[in-house]
Order: structure tokens, then sequence, then C-alpha cells
């Protein structure tokens, strides 16, 4: 895998060997954004099980039950994570008479299933979401929803990507995207590697920016949506999503099926991780804090349904957003 923990500066990649290789690479955000973790977590799975070949049926399912469980624990909110590891478990109970070589073989399959599935995905999400933005429009974006956090070309930035191919001129505006500025840092350079113009700015210059008539969208991915389309998503894209009503500007967010999470009837049930305090109190090796500050770090927040003009699936365009639309699109 690539190692975002070093772009933009150097490109290079990692191999993972082992169960915990994949675990430390997801949770040290070495791979982030929520559809590349859930293909990740599955080649983590078969990774994890290749120790397991010589082993008896039994012993090999409580391998894979343990394996997809310590994965599932290396970060709480991106529920790609979670749907990945369901998915490779069923595909291990479907083909319960397999032997432990065969049954690697499935998983295998399956795992590439997923990663082929989300470069599709990515793909219609682009299409889709393109008919949403016009020639000319000043687009603002938080995080990065690009080709670095899937495995295909995106989902924010896939809308941009396909508008851009479809000769519509774009100016996008990055939020650093504090504290680890992954806007800056991951946004800013898949932009540039596809030559639309772009424009870093600070979180909170994102008012200014809306005040000055330079934006006319915004989107943003997401890492869970629950059942009513409540989105988390990284930190700090509740407080975009505020200034985009204020100023009655669009507010759009692109995700795959794979995230919405219908189980939750609201975003107030969504888990929040909390990141270390060193990422912002020591942020990239410089110590920026009082030593013994109390930190309170939440890597997402929630932006209601209200506040999110439509949700762009690979299915189509949810809008408006609420229980009822959300359950229409994704259950045919």
């Amino acid at each position: 895998m690539l190692d975002q923990t070093l772009l933009p500066v150097e490109s290079r990649e990692i191999e993972c060997q082992t169960a915990d290789d994949v675990y430390e690479a997801i949770r040290s955000l070495r791979v982030r954004g929520a559809p590349a973790i859930g293909v990740a977590a599955a080649y983590g799975l078969v990774v994890g099980m290749q120790k397991f070949l010589s082993e008896n049926r039994a012993t090999f399912e409580k391998g894979l039950t343990q394996v997809a469980n310590y994965l599932a624990s290396s970060r709480p909110t991106a529920v790609n994570l979670f749907w990945a590891l369901e998915r490779m478990q069923q595909c291990a109970a479907k083909h319960s008479q397999l032997s432990p070589t065969e049954m690697l073989a499935k998983l295998l399959d399956t795992a590439q299933q997923i990663e082929a599935e989300d470069q599709q995905m990515c793909l219609d999400i682009g299409l889709h979401g393109a008919t949403l933005l016009n020639d000319g429009d000043g687009v603002l974006t938080h995080c990065n929803a690009g080709g670095l956090a899937t495995a295909g070309r995106g989902t924010a930035l896939s809308v941009m990507f396909a508008a851009a191919e479809a000769g519509k001129e774009l100016q996008v505006y990055a939020d650093e995207t504090r504290p680890l500025l992954q806007g800056a840092r991951l946004t800013t350079w898949e932009l540039m590697q596809r030559d639309i113009p772009v424009t870093l700015i600070c979180d909170s210059v994102a008012g200014q920016v809306m005040k000055e008539g330079r934006i006319q969208a915004v989107v943003t991915g997401a890492d869970r949506i629950a059942g009513n389309g409540d989105a988390a998503n990284k930190i700090g894209t509740y407080a975009v999503a505020v200034l985009a009503r204020a100023h009655n500007l669009p507010f759009y967010i692109a995700a795959p099926s794979s995230t919405f999470d219908l189980a939750l009837e609201s975003g107030s049930e969504i888990p929040i991780e909390e990141r270390a305090a060193e990422e912002i109190t020591h942020s990239f090796g410089k110590q920026t804090a009082p030593d013994g500050i109390d930190v309170y770090s939440p890597a997402f927040d929630v932006t209601p349904a209200e506040l999110i003009t439509a949700i762009i699936t690979e299915r189509g365009i949810i809008q408006p957003v609420n229980k009822a639309e959300v359950h229409a699109m994704l259950k045919f």
C-alpha cells in the first residue's frame, strides 16, 4: 500500500505480510478513507489467515473470527471496515465444507471482488455527482475523499474528476483539515496530479471564501451514514455544512452504499473515534502546546441530514435527504 503519512513529500509503498501489519497501517492512517480501509481489511483477513492453513477446519474457523475481530478494532467509525469483514465472514460461512486452503482462495476472491466493486462505485458516483456541478463553479471540499481514500478514483473527488472530464472548468478550494492536514497533504496532491485548479486554505477560511462568492458548492465524503441520512465525516465537516447553509450554498456528500449503516436510526448512534492528544500538541513532531494541557480530539463529527442538500451514491442521488429517501435508494 502507499504510505499516506509520507505524502506529499515522499511516495513510498509498504508491504503488509501479517494482520498486525494491516492493523497498524489502518490505525496509524497509512491507509485511510472509509472505502480504502474496508478493502485493506478484506485483504488483511486473507493475509492473517495464511498462518492457519495447516490447521484443522475448527481451528481455522476460530482463527477467522479472531483475526476479523482484531482488524475490526483498528478504528471504530468507518463502517466500511465492518461491512467488508462481515462480507468476508459470510463467504466463509457459505463455503464451510471447504478445506482451509480452498477457503483461503475463496476469501481472496471475495477481497478482490470488494476492491473491483469499489472501483466501479467510484466511477458511478462521479458520473452522478458531476451533474450537480456547473462550468465555472468554485467547489469547496474538506479532508480527502479521492483515490487515496478508496480503491478507485474516490468519492467526492471523483465528482470533480468526472465534471472536468465532461469539459466543466472548476476551481477547487481544499481545507487543510486539521490536525493531520489530509486536505493539504493529500487532496491538493491528487488534484494537481490531474491538473484541476486547486487552492489550499486554512480550515478557518471556509466561511470567508463563501462570503466572497468564490464557492458555489461543497462536496465531501463520509465515513458512516445513518439510516436517516445523518453523516459522519472528518472533524470540521459539520462546521462547513453550517457555513454552507448560512450562505445558501448546496452541501453534497458523496459516498458508496457500503458507507450507509441502516441499523442506526440517527447520527447520534455513530461511534466517534478520539485520536491521541499528541496529534495536536506535537503535530508532525513539533510541540505546539504546553506540557500537560488537556486535549479533546474527536476524529469525526456528524452533519445532520437537514444540512445535507443531497447524497451522491453509485445508485443515484438521494434528495431530499431523509429516512424514506435513503431506504428507497438503498433497498431496490
